[in-house]
């Protein structure tokens, strides 16, 4: 396994549509995907089941798959290479480094499909939906983009509901039981690896969509949100 993933690392080095650590990003996705369509990301994209399959359904549109990880990332880029698919790009980095890479307005959506939902509250911090990451999110999506969470966790599901609430977020949509559906949008359909394994052994996937106010609060709203998750799992 160890040489797999050596091999794979000297390989990602070779794939054009990989960008490892890049220097000088902010404002020049349209130069790397040669049009200027919209810029769309999936945040902690594993093997990039949701960057490949947005990518098919939108043509029109750019799709970045955004992960520390080499190993898992070369799964997708070799996936979208060997479809042709030249709108999905992969950006090897720390989620917490991600406004780095992008410049004011220059991303549309964002997806983040089955994050770790780190779910001790000391860990709250890490969690994607965490008023952290929405701040960084803030200085590169577009005002009113949409920010999607896909999950088989109840407890970030909930979380983030409360941060939707707390912070002045606009809810868009939400759903507590995706598959539950007769109709159930192409975008939902996308299955990752993780929400086949079940890890949260629910048997139900969560949904939400939602956008960032002009301004989120600051520290005394990210000290109620920390005494709110204390009490809570107290009361547990």
């Amino acid at each position: 396994m160890a040489q797999k993933k050596l091999v794979r690392f000297e390989e990602l080095k070779t794939f054009e549509n990989v960008l490892q650590f890049p220097a000088n990003m902010p404002g020049k996705w349209d130069e790397h995907f040669k049009n200027n369509h919209p810029v769309i990301l999936e945040l902690a994209c594993g093997k990039g089941e949701y960057a490949v399959g947005l990518g098919r359904l939108y043509p029109s549109k750019n799709f970045i798959g955004v992960d520390l990880k080499g190993n898992r990332i070369w799964v997708g880029a070799k996936k979208a290479m060997q479809e042709g698919l030249r709108n999905v790009a992969f950006l090897r980095t720390q989620i917490d480094q991600i406004s780095e890479y992008f410049s004011k307005d220059e991303v549309s959506e964002i997806w983040i499909t089955f994050p770790d939902p780190q779910l001790r509250v000391s860990k709250a911090k890490k969690r994607l939906t965490h008023p952290k990451f929405l701040r960084l999110y803030q200085q590169f999506l577009v005002a009113g983009g949409s920010i999607h969470l896909k999950t088989d966790s109840p407890d970030l599901y909930q979380f983030t509901r409360q941060v939707i609430e707390m912070y002045g977020c606009a809810l868009h949509d939400y759903d507590d039981n995706v598959h539950d559906k007769d109709r159930l949008p192409d975008e939902l359909k996308i299955k990752t690896h993780y929400e086949s394994l079940d890890i949260a052994g629910t048997n139900r996937i969560y949904y939400l969509r939602f956008s960032l106010p002009s301004s989120l609060p600051g520290k005394e709203k990210d000290e109620e949100l920390k005494q709110a998750l204390k009490a809570h799992a107290g009361a547990d």
